[in-house]
């Protein structure tokens, strides 16, 4: 029987209070696997590379606060739950208009964070959400450069090159290299337009301007970069190209 317990995230860069509510959590069987982070960008990068049901995460921490995570995983394809837990009360009224689950305060009760728990269960795990109907809904991707953390929107993303456990995206006029394998990114984009065409490289139909087959082989062009187009997937590239011209047309 597959394991239904909640699969979680717990994000504080207060060592003692991580580590108290993770033995609290511990405690509870409706918690399964329990990850762990001292900061936002580290739970970002987890959160990256892992589909979890749940984050339990401090407001005020170094760099990326909890507020700025919050807002960032509203824009995933397969946002977490949010339970904030914090020794501050001035945020709940902006962590609830971000839909958080629940919001705890510090020095935790065990029987509060049952109930928080229990919220988190009772509003239903989070389920794959409809394809986005417009750029509004467009997916943000946290990336990290020198130390500083930005945000690739999907709709920008040309094509995806497989970098061994990693992926690095490719913009207009940049690429960059995050923790995810290239398997996830082609079922979570798939719905958004995106396909594989060949074992590392995954290419947004919208973002194809020229398709040349040639002495058996076939390429796309993106922008000013060719891409190689294995014969397994040449058919179906061919036929998901003249449904997508047709359709915007």
């Amino acid at each position: 029987m597959a394991d239904s317990r909640l699969r979680a995230l717990v994000a504080d860069d207060e060592q003692p209070a991580l580590a108290e509510l993770v033995y609290l959590l511990r405690q509870d069987d409706r918690i399964g696997e329990i990850l762990t982070a001292s900061n936002g960008a580290d739970a970002l990068k987890i959160l990256q590379a892992t589909d979890l049901d749940v984050v339990f995460c401090d407001i005020k921490m170094p760099g990326l606060d909890g507020m700025d995570l919050a807002r960032v995983l509203s824009k995933f394809a397969r946002p977490p739950r949010i339970v904030f837990v914090t020794a501050y009360d001035e945020h709940a009224v902006a962590a609830f208009e971000l839909d958080a689950s629940d919001y705890v305060m510090k020095p935790v009760r065990a029987e509060r964070l049952t109930e928080a728990v229990r919220r988190v269960v009772s509003a239903g795990t989070p389920t794959v959400q409809p394809p986005p109907a417009d750029d509004t809904d467009d997916e943000v991707i946290p990336v990290e450069l020198a130390g500083v953390t930005r945000f690739v929107q999907r709709s920008t993303v040309r094509y995806v090159e497989a970098q061994g456990d990693y992926a690095r995206l490719h913009t207009g006029q940049n690429s960059h290299l995050v923790r995810i394998p290239l398997s996830t990114l082609e079922e979570r984009w798939r719905e958004a337009g995106f396909t594989r065409i060949h074992r590392s490289t995954l290419v947004a139909l919208a973002h194809v301007d020229e398709m040349r087959v040639d002495s058996g082989r076939c390429a796309v062009r993106v922008g000013d970069d060719w891409l190689p187009v294995s014969r397994r997937h040449t058919r179906e590239l061919r036929d998901l190209l003249v449904r997508s011209t047709s359709l915007r047309g």
